[in-house]
């Protein structure tokens, strides 16, 4: 009998998304005898079940969940990068409702097979990794990576507000639905925003985002020129006044740089609401009032200070 395959791959999966025979159904067969299992928890989305997957010796490791799994996996690749280790290459199986990193990078979301063929056969290319600690009300600090969008306002709000039954039901269209209580929801406050070291400057705001990717669900596009390999990340600063400064916003992220570009690929389209619009390594940010605050689609709850950086070319992902 001939020595079993080293494993080469490792899926860290969660349990809650999918049975682990739906996912060995789509594996190329080809890869099926070159793999190791590692499930999730309800205690922790993916970091610990990554680092069993490199000390098994993979090369390339298979999210397979939601946004929360993509990104857990992504920040363990991102810390073993930073230490010096080599570093396997992230595949992306997406299995939840907003799949935010997916849609960025164009990964196939309604096929799961399509989603694990691109996962083991497809080209890697550099992926920045974005580093944001938190200081909540209470004086209590956290650090987390995001692959796509960090911030605090509109979509924020999106998440806080979204109705859970139909978001079960209706998909990332739950997302949208939200959106108008999200708008209602984001009330101005002041906050200083200082970049890249730079001195702080005051702001006047109801939502700020960072990104290393664009686009939410449903075509709302933030960032329209954010690019995940570019060594840097995107800034997002809006303040809406009145009723028509709220449909000035809802049009610019819905319709001129979302369905509209992606129509007919014009340039992004400024708002009258935005404020501030660019690109930082760096960004060091303090609040007046505590703000519910989202990492990839993950709620973190409320936080008065926000220090961002980016990792560049963190990981490689498929």
């Amino acid at each position: 009998m001939s020595a079993p395959a080293e494993p080469i791959a490792a899926i860290v999966w969660n349990p809650s998304k999918t049975e682990r025979e739906a996912l060995e159904a789509a594996v190329p067969q080809e890869f099926a005898d070159a793999l190791t299992w590692h499930e999730t928890s309800p205690d922790d989305p993916g970091r610990a079940a990554t680092r069993a997957a490199l000390d098994a010796g993979a090369t390339l490791v298979l999210a397979a969940g939601g946004d929360g799994t993509v990104r857990a996996v992504a920040e363990e690749l991102a810390v073993a990068g930073a230490s010096g280790s080599a570093v396997a290459e992230l595949g992306v199986i997406p299995l939840g409702t907003g799949n935010l990193l997916a849609r960025n990078l164009g990964v196939p979301l309604t096929s799961l097979r399509a989603a694990c063929e691109r996962a083991f056969t497809g080209a890697a290319e550099p992926l920045d990794i974005g580093w944001v600690e938190t200081v909540a009300a209470d004086g209590g600090t956290e650090r987390h990576a995001f692959t796509v969008m960090a911030g605090f306002g509109i979509d924020a709000h999106m998440i806080t507000e979204t109705n859970e039954d139909l978001k079960s039901r209706a998909g990332w269209l739950a997302y949208v639905e939200s959106l108008g209580r999200a708008l209602s929801a984001s009330e101005v406050i002041e906050l200083r925003v200082g970049r890249d070291g730079g001195a702080a400057e005051p702001e006047r705001a109801h939502t700020l985002i960072v990104g290393n990717c664009g686009m939410l669900q449903g075509g709302i596009t933030l960032l329209p020129d954010a690019d995940p390999a570019d060594g840097s990340l995107d800034l997002l600063v809006l303040r809406a006044d009145g009723i028509v400064g709220w449909a000035d916003t809802l049009r610019n992220m819905v319709w001129d740089n979302g369905l509209k570009r992606a129509l007919t690929g014009g340039e992004a389209a400024a708002s009258s609401a935005t404020t501030s619009h660019g690109r930082f390594a760096s960004l060091e940010v303090e609040l007046d009032e505590p703000r519910a605050f989202e990492i990839d689609g993950d709620e973190l709850g409320e936080v008065t200070r926000i220090s961002v950086s980016v990792q560049p070319g963190a990981i490689r992902v498929r």
